[in-house]
């Protein structure tokens, strides 16, 4: 009897710390968000963004004094090389601009500054046709929780996905509560929470698919993982445990 006990509580026990595919299983009704249209909008500049600005013209010699003179013309790839001699935005979203003084970029999004620019150089008679360009240049995210390679990521990438952010980071472990992501966005001094269930595909078709400069998404751990965190420990821990009370109330019932 005892012995048909214990092993009813070790069925039970395991059958507690399992998870169902559906738990486990992203975007299950992926068929739901097939040949939907997808909406992106390009963030705009935010204080502490940091920009790469060029100019260039028919006459390249003309372009130069609308150019920061940089050091690193034969190591273009090194980035935080081309991050220190960048235009860091100010805390009141301006940055100073060769010849045009200080600019605004409030409410600007990379491509409108860089139309500013243009319009500026033509229409106070600086250049004709100049080329203006705009990058940013410390874009970054932070993934923290059950994924194989949490912290933070930087990308130079205009578009990048939820599920491109997570990849970067090795993936949810099986750990990971894929119903509930929280992803934190900070922008134009108003903070947004979204709640994210990748087993869905709703989300897909919001504005939270793709990543914007200094989200950070958390993946909490599932109810398993919380369980095992526990006092007891997991799983093998408490079937050694009820083992020994059970042994226990033997011998001192005899």
């Amino acid at each position: 009897m005892k012995s048909t006990f214990l092993r009813l509580l070790i069925a039970f026990l395991l059958i507690q710390s399992c998870s169902s595919k559906k738990d486990i299983l992203y975007v299950q009704d992926i068929d739901q968000a097939n040949h939907t249209e997808l909406h992106f909008e390009t963030p705009t500049i935010q204080a502490n963004d940091i920009l790469k600005i060029t100019v260039s013209a028919l006459e390249p010699s003309a372009a130069i004094p609308y150019n920061k003179a940089t050091a690193s013309e034969g190591s273009v790839s090194n980035l935080e090389l081309m991050r220190l001699e960048g235009y860091e935005v100010s805390e009141t979203l301006t940055i100073e601009f060769p010849q045009l003084g200080t600019l605004s970029v409030q409410n600007k999004t990379p491509f409108q500054l860089a139309t500013t620019i243009k319009q500026r150089l033509e229409v106070e008679g600086h250049l004709v046709n100049p080329v203006v360009n705009v990058r940013l240049l410390n874009a970054k995210f932070t993934v923290l929780g059950e994924v194989g390679r949490p912290g933070t990521y930087s990308f130079t990438e205009s578009k990048l996905t939820l599920l491109q952010a997570i990849g970067l980071a090795g993936d949810l472990t099986i750990n990971g509560k894929r119903n509930n992501i929280k992803l934190i966005r900070e922008m134009d001094q108003e903070r947004t929470i979204f709640h994210i269930d990748l087993t869905a595909s709703d989300w897909m078709n919001s504005n939270s698919y793709y990543i914007y400069p200094n989200d950070v998404i958390i993946i909490d751990p599932n109810n398993p993982r919380v369980k095992s965190a526990g006092f007891v420990g997991n799983v093998g821990t408490a079937i050694t445990v009820v083992s020994v009370l059970l042994s226990s109330i033997i011998l001192l019932t005899r």
